[in-house]
């Protein structure tokens, strides 16, 4: 079966957002151009690793003397994106694996999302297929120019750090209600 492939080339918008509240939210990563938009669902922890590794990449780039690109250090103004996220969101997969690459002829940076496929022989265990060992049944390809790269990182760093506060003990999310770290004395 060939692979459904939802690509986006040069995109009106590719964002981070979520959906419910803080505690409970569901990360997504949507990709819109003109009428036609794509939703993945991503874990949090998917999104912060996702814009670090964006940003170390762009990082890299920019240093790179042989690099003829022009990277911004900085998130051009007129690519800030602060809106929510393009209504109805209706999820295409769950993202298992997330690959990042670069695109030398156009200059932009390439998002692969490909979905956790459920393996038939795992007890109904969630398995996260390698891309290079079987065709996925469908995958999200993004490629974006490197501003609204670093406009993606600002914002995705935005969407989780709008979430529930840190612990400066653990570095874990705390609950309202209160977290395993509450019950510590101080200095442990």
């Amino acid at each position: 079966m060939p692979t459904l492939v939802h690509e986006f080339d040069w995109p009106d918008r590719v964002v981070i957002g979520t959906v419910g509240r803080p505690g409970e939210r569901t990360f997504y990563l949507q990709a819109r151009t003109g009428a036609r938009s794509t939703s993945v669902a991503l874990e949090k922890e998917q999104s912060v690793l996702l814009a670090e590794t964006i940003d170390d990449f762009l990082d890299r780039l920019s240093a790179d003397a042989d690099n003829p690109v022009t990277v911004p250090a900085e998130t051009p103004v007129e690519l800030i994106d602060d809106g929510p996220l393009d209504q109805p969101v209706e999820e295409q997969f769950r993202a298992g694996t997330l690959r990042l690459g670069w695109e030398p002829r156009t200059a932009q940076v390439v998002i692969e999302a490909y979905p956790v496929e459920l393996d038939d022989d795992a007890d109904d265990d969630e398995t996260v297929p390698d891309p290079e060992d079987a065709e996925p049944s469908e995958m999200l390809l993004i490629r974006i120019p490197v501003g609204t790269a670093r406009a993606f990182v600002e914002r995705t760093r935005k969407v989780v750090r709008a979430g529930r506060p840190t612990c400066p003990r653990c570095g874990r999310s705390m609950d309202p209600d209160g977290h395993v770290c509450d019950d510590l004395p101080d200095g442990v």
